[in-house]
């Protein structure tokens, strides 16, 4: 009895372990934020567009971060939704024991790839080849740091959407295969919308993914802020700055290590909304199933 009290005292602690570390991060960005909005007006961070916290005449405009952050998270579910989905309907439904054997393998090793090396990856290999479509490609663009973020995601959405399609019935399958239909047809209208919830959760934990990559965007997006929704172009995105300004030397206390915070919110806000979102959503399909 003693020793299964010492076990849930043990997991509970754990558990508000987790979220107190969770509170105390969010104690510290708000209050560096709150430091920042006394001296930059909420108007001059939402209406301006220009953000040039580093340069001589600043600027707090936040909407050129947010448009390269758009950019490169659109392009890079572009990339890995249709493809880690397809992979994980062949595993899950198609592929013989033998080659899933082969495959997954393969999708562990990609997704334990350093960031670092997709970063490089994207200008050596990535725009080279990029520019045989575009001839007039940049060396740094958000088009090939997105694209290379989504060929990364792929192992992820692959591995949650087949996590999703594997608790679908059996019976599902049989009834749908016992009333004539063909593998494709149950693969895409049986058993796809039976694990729709969780494929709409790995979409979103993909976001979240995605907003949060920093090494890929530092290295190969080009770090220069633009309120622009154009691949084509060098950008900058929130975490590239937060990056950049850490790696710098940017006093403590200044106003410009103030706006890290600023952005580190943002990102603290917007993740913690689509992890909520999808665990939301999976439970009200787990629910109604």
């Amino acid at each position: 009895m003693m020793r299964e009290r010492i076990q849930l005292f043990l997991l509970a602690s754990c558990a508000w372990i987790s979220i107190a570390i969770t509170l105390a991060i969010a104690v510290a960005l708000l209050q560096e934020t709150v430091s920042f909005f006394r001296e930059v007006s909420a108007a001059q961070f939402l209406l301006d567009t220009e953000w040039t916290p580093l340069f001589w005449e600043k600027h707090y405009g936040i909407w050129p971060l947010v448009c390269g952050t758009v950019i490169t998270t659109v392009i890079s579910l572009v990339v890995a939704i249709p493809v880690g989905t397809t992979i994980a309907l062949f595993l899950a439904e198609w592929s013989p024991r033998s080659l899933r054997q082969i495959i997954k393998p393969i999708l562990e090793i990609l997704s334990g790839i350093p960031t670092i090396v997709f970063g490089y990856f994207s200008v050596t290999i990535a725009t080279p080849l990029l520019r045989i479509i575009f001839p007039s490609l940049p060396g740094f663009n958000a088009l090939s740091a997105g694209v290379v973020m989504g060929i990364m995601m792929v192992p992820l959405m692959a591995t949650l959407v087949e996590d999703a399609l594997s608790v679908v019935p059996q019976s599902f399958r049989e009834a749908s295969y016992a009333l004539g239909a063909s593998r494709l047809t149950t693969m895409l209208r049986v058993t796809l919308p039976a694990a729709a919830g969780g494929v709409v959760a790995a979409c979103i934990l993909a976001l979240s993914r995605a907003l949060g990559e920093t090494m890929i965007v530092t290295i190969a997006a080009g770090q220069q802020p633009r309120f622009s929704l154009n691949p084509l172009q060098a950008v900058e995105t929130l975490t590239a700055f937060i990056a950049q300004v850490v790696m710098g030397d940017t006093p403590y206390g200044s106003i410009e290590h103030r706006a890290v915070f600023v952005v580190g919110c943002l990102l603290f806000l917007g993740t913690f909304t689509l992890n909520v979102g999808s665990m939301w959503i999976r439970e009200r399909f787990s629910s109604t199933r």
